[in-house]
């Protein structure tokens, strides 16, 4: 009888203990699953050679662009911790085999692609209500509106948008300190950090790569702040600016020559975001410029090392030419359909439009051989919700390029340019985005 009654205590105890830590605990993440149907090549050479891949044939590609688990801690006194752990593409994998074709030696084989990311993990102290809040860890940086508004319910693409994803980190994180706090109508955040690399700059894809690192920890020998201010004070509007500026050049364990001196890579970013949702539309668009200085005396930096260092194993970076200016915008608009009929409202069925464009080399010496780089594409999609945490999309897409100037000379002459084969696309996605306690 004693025994019986200890545990009958025991779990009349344990439902208001596990209640009182739930208050405090949080955790939730998001995800997607997607698959994509490719009409054009797949080959790495079709910008260079278009001519010889006009009739290749299409390929598919199922993924897990993101999966991201999402753990957070109220400690109470205005002390919280918040952390992300993200599995993209479904995370990498490698396993030790015996090969019997290499007399039995032992051998490392990769057995997946993908990565495993601590996207966030940070430590905040909360001031006057929320007014001020001081933040430190790993961080995002919310310059642009893809960073700041990243998870799969913010956006109608089945992938994240394409121009901010190409021409900046994203998702962009980085460790840093952080003061934030939402005033009235009004939210700031000012954040100071490590700068970004310029080594790993490339061509199609600007400053993307340049906030990740090959070592176990952060170069940190220039500094960088970014910058986030957002007006909530029309009903149904949300209107955001945000910036970067830091110095790129020598953040990395590579010594330059006295030749570099005057060299900086100064990169600024600017980015004007906004999203309406009201009257059952959702709206949003963004404009984000990039421009880099000295592009021309890193990318002969860059390329030097490349023709130095191509044959060593295990060169992390890219040593890519550079253009001085990068630009991405966008607008998409989407109706939930489901608003006009009664029996639907706790579902809802957007049906959306997607226009945008963007550029890696919008100006600088190297313009000429990229021409590539200038995009344009569009999407017309749905995106069905059967209840608020989970979104189910298809789109249709077509990425698109300028034709070249050939200035009347025909096709059979060896001076005409064969235009970039425009790239079309179907893809089905499966996504959620909920807090799971």
């Amino acid at each position: 009888m004693k025994k019986f009654l200890s545990v009958m205590a025991v779990a009349t105890v344990l439902p208001l203990c596990t209640q009182a830590q739930e208050s405090k605990l949080h955790i939730g993440g998001y995800g997607e699953a997607v698959m994509t149907r490719n009409f054009y090549s797949q080959s790495f050479n079709r910008y260079k050679k278009p001519e010889n891949y006009v009739n290749d044939n299409s390929h598919g590609r199922f993924d897990l662009p993101h999966v991201c688990l999402n753990i957070g801690y109220d400690f109470g006194k205005g002390w919280t911790i918040g952390s992300e752990i993200e599995f993209e593409h479904g995370g990498n994998g490698t396993a030790v085999e015996i090969e019997a074709e290499e007399a039995g030696e032992y051998e490392a084989e990769v057995e997946k692609g993908g990565e495993v990311n601590v996207e966030q993990f940070w430590i905040n102290k909360e001031f006057a209500k929320g007014k001020f809040n001081i933040k430190a860890g790993e961080i995002i940086v919310p310059v642009g509106y893809s960073n700041a508004h990243h998870e799969p319910n913010q956006f109608f693409t089945v992938y994240r948008p394409e121009g901010e994803a190409t021409i900046i980190p994203n998702t962009w994180h980085q460790i840093g300190l952080s003061l934030w706090g939402k005033v009235s109508d009004w939210r700031y955040e000012a954040q100071l950090l490590s700068g970004l690399n310029s080594e790993s700059f490339t061509a199609e894809n600007f400053v993307h790569y340049g906030a990740t690192s090959p070592y176990e920890f952060k170069v940190a020998n220039n500094y960088a702040g970014a910058v986030r201010i957002d007006n909530y004070s029309v009903k149904g509007l949300r209107v955001g600016l945000s910036g970067y500026y830091g110095y790129t050049f020598r953040n990395t364990l590579r010594t330059p020559g006295s030749k570099y001196e005057d060299v900086t890579g100064a990169l600024g970013i600017v980015a004007l975001d906004f999203t309406l949702n009201r009257w059952n539309w959702i709206v949003r668009g963004n404009i984000d410029y990039a421009h880099f200085s000295d592009a021309d005396e890193i990318s002969s930096y860059n390329q030097a090392n490349w023709t130095h260092h191509k044959y060593q194993d295990g060169n992390p970076h890219h040593y890519s030419n550079i253009g001085s200016n990068a630009v991405a915008y966008a607008i998409e608009a989407g109706y939930n359909v489901f608003s006009q009929i009664p029996k639907m409202k706790d579902e809802k069925l957007y049906l959306f439009g997607r226009f945008e464009h963007y550029n890696t080399m919008a100006s600088g010496t190297y313009e000429s051989m990229y021409k590539y780089t200038k995009k344009y594409r569009y999407a017309v999609g749905v995106n069905y919700s059967p209840v608020k945490q989970i979104t189910i999309k298809g789109e249709y897409s077509y990425r698109f390029f300028e034709k070249p100037n050939n200035n009347g000379l025909t096709s059979d002459s060896p001076l005409y340019k064969q235009p970039y084969n425009n790239e079309p696309s179907v893809s089905l996605g499966v996504t959620y985005t909920g807090w799971f306690l």
